[in-house]
């Protein structure tokens, strides 16, 4: 195992974006950069042996700072969206970035997490970036300290690791936004790929994707992935909740969540062969199919466009500050936010 550091661009302050590069013995690699705290790159050698880059992204750290589709980037301080861009706690309301509609979506668009220049460090098989974010910014109460642990072993497993300590109760719900696609970055759309979700439950969601609150049986419905299946295999259906994202853009319920590290979901690539299955400690997962990637060039000259990758964003659920019914995502004065995320290649 090795770490390597290297510069990636420069921020308008004039201080250095870095890439971490990790590698491992078997030819996989992961490099995060420290703006966002996102992960760049994903080396993973296929049946044959070939490796090849299986993350949307840039070969610039100076696009990161841009980014709006938000490859590889961890979001925060809460992900995913929230209803009329406000929340209540302990009766005081507070009051986000009307971003999404009326809604709020992943806190702040320019200033959010994954718009921020972490500070860095590496040991020999992980790197460990800090936030510190001051009570009051973007609407959130409470001094927070963020804390995202990558790590990569020898297994091909890459297991992402985040605390968060606030010294008031504040909502937290980190999520990592990598667009995955199995066949290598540059190799089109991922409606080919085949998905197993081990969730019977999703949460539906009204105009403007926020939940209605309810939890949904999944049975006899397009969101039905507890049988793998093609993702692109019911994707356009005539199926409002499709209809109302343009494709899959909603929170799985993860089957028996308690808090344990459970897998959760596996992606097959048919034509690479290469396989991903994914844990978390966390009760929800978004399954993204990239509906709105917009028309953009990535590495290494590359023409993204919608569904050219799959997000799986483990979670508390979408405006889980707004519901009661789910579980919180209240944190600080005496509850740390920890939770762990790992993708494992076969």
């Amino acid at each position: 195992m090795s770490v390597e550091k290297s510069i990636f661009g420069k921020c308008p302050d004039g201080k250095d974006i870095l890439l971490y590069t990790i590698s491992n013995s078997r030819g996989m690699q992961a490099a995060v950069t420290n703006v966002g705290a996102a992960l760049v790159k994903l080396l993973v050698p296929d049946r044959n042996g070939k490796a090849a880059d299986l993350v949307l992204g840039f070969d610039r750290g100076e696009d990161y700072l841009v980014n709006d589709s938000l490859f590889g980037a961890t979001v925060g301080p809460c992900a995913n969206r929230t209803g009329n861009a406000q929340f209540e706690l302990d009766g005081v309301v507070y009051h986000m970035d009307v971003n999404d509609g009326v809604n709020n979506l992943h806190t702040h668009l320019s200033k959010g997490y994954h718009k921020q220049r972490w500070d860095s460090k590496a040991d020999d098989n992980s790197v460990i970036f800090t936030l510190e974010d001051r009570d009051g910014n973007l609407g959130m109460p409470g001094n927070r300290k963020i804390t995202v642990t990558y790590r990569l072993d020898e297994e091909n497993a890459l297991t992402i690791q985040y605390r968060g300590v606030s010294d008031k109760h504040t909502v937290l719900n980190l999520t990592n936004h990598t667009y995955f696609n199995l066949d290598g970055h540059e190799s089109g759309k991922v409606e080919e790929h085949r998905l197993w979700l081990g969730a019977s439950n999703y949460t539906p969601v009204r105009p403007g994707a926020i939940p209605t609150g309810e939890i949904a049986s999944v049975a006899g419905t397009p969101m039905d992935f507890t049988e793998v299946k093609e993702v692109g295999r019911d994707i356009n259906a005539d199926f409002e909740q499709l209809q109302l994202c343009g494709g899959y853009d909603h929170n799985w319920v993860i089957d028996g969540w308690d808090g344990s590290l459970r897998h959760f979901a596996t992606v097959e690539a048919p034509r690479s062969g290469r396989v991903m299955k994914a844990y978390t400690t966390l009760p929800g997962v978004q399954f993204y199919t990239g509906n709105a990637i917009g028309a953009q060039t990535g590495k290494e000259g590359q023409e993204y466009g919608p569904r050219r990758g799959l997000c799986l964003e483990t979670q508390y659920f979408p405006d889980s500050a707004n519901k009661p019914q789910f579980p919180s995502c209240v944190f600080g004065e005496g509850r740390e936010y920890e939770s762990v995320t790992v993708y494992k290649f076969e």
